[in-house]
């Protein structure tokens, strides 16, 4: 089909809830993308909540499905969606940890952030991906400039723990971005955006962000900017809605719980086709 942009989305799948595979695909069809998903696992909900069960596809699982795709000619892909984010830890009251074991590390740096074209780590998994430490806005542009040379044109930090130049109620993310001239030669466009923080612990955001920054990457190539102001403000839209829902369903003053508290992504269906820009980046 004329225009046919097709991705393949290898992440986790819930039955019940919005994580990996879930909150992935909604935003991308609706955004005009076809997407076939492989579940590399699958439970009945995210972890967040006090049970959950469900099964873990091995690699040989996974090859067969894929040799299945190729047997048919049906293997061909404008991009690979994954996990590999990289979801690797993050930062709980100012410590790092990680979810992943300490020994897969060095299969991310070498292995998997060399293949990506873009990667949305947070904070703390630029740092390990890297090897430095963050504590400035400059030193985060080194980490950047770090990972670029590792392999991915586009580093999004999704999260950090930096001040804000607008005060201590708001989130900073840091984006950068490579291009390459016909002469050969390079540019990077630096943009910094500040997003005010929300009182709830929401699941599946990350995979959310990854998944909507892939499409407006694909819309707007050259202008990280625009990508990134469209990606964020229909999470703002999102999670706003997510909350007021939430906090309605819980009753006043009763702390809403995890099955409260699942995105509501298919009541956002119009914000995630067409945001209304509600957080502006600043270009560095």
């Amino acid at each position: 089909m004329e225009g046919e942009c097709r991705v393949l989305s290898i992440q986790s799948h819930v039955v019940r809830g919005y994580v990996g595979n879930r909150v992935a695909m909604f935003p991308l069809q609706v955004l005009g993308f076809e997407v076939d998903a492989v579940n590399s696992v699958q439970f009945s909900n995210h972890a967040g909540y006090a049970h959950w069960k469900g099964q873990v596809l091995t690699s040989q699982e996974l090859h067969a499905l894929y040799e299945g795709l190729k047997a048919n000619n049906v293997n061909k892909y404008d991009y690979v969606l994954t996990v590999c984010d990289p979801v690797m830890g993050d930062k709980r009251n100012g410590e790092g940890s990680m979810y992943v074991p300490q020994d897969l590390l060095p299969v991310y740096r070498e292995k998997v952030v060399p293949m990506a074209d873009i990667i949305t780590p947070n904070q703390f998994e630029a740092e390990l991906l890297s090897g430095r430490k963050i504590h400035s806005q400059e030193e985060a542009f080194a980490v950047m400039d770090v990972l670029h040379r590792m392999g991915p044109d586009t580093v999004v930090i999704t999260s950090s723990d930096l001040p804000s130049p607008k005060g201590s109620d708001y989130l900073m993310a840091l984006g950068s971005q490579r291009m390459r001239k016909p002469d050969g030669s390079t540019v990077t466009q630096r943009i910094r955006m500040e997003m005010r923080k929300l009182d709830a612990v929401f699941v599946g955001t990350g995979d959310l962000f990854a998944a909507m920054l892939l499409a407006w990457t694909h819309k707007h190539p050259d202008n990280l900017k625009v990508a990134c102001e469209k990606t964020v403000s229909a999470m703002q839209h999102v999670l706003q809605r997510t909350i007021r829902c939430a906090k309605a369903e819980a009753g006043e003053g009763q702390k809403p719980s995890p099955a409260q508290l699942e995105l509501r992504m298919v009541q956002s269906r119009k914000d995630i086709e067409d945001p209304e820009i509600v957080v502006q980046a600043t270009v560095l």
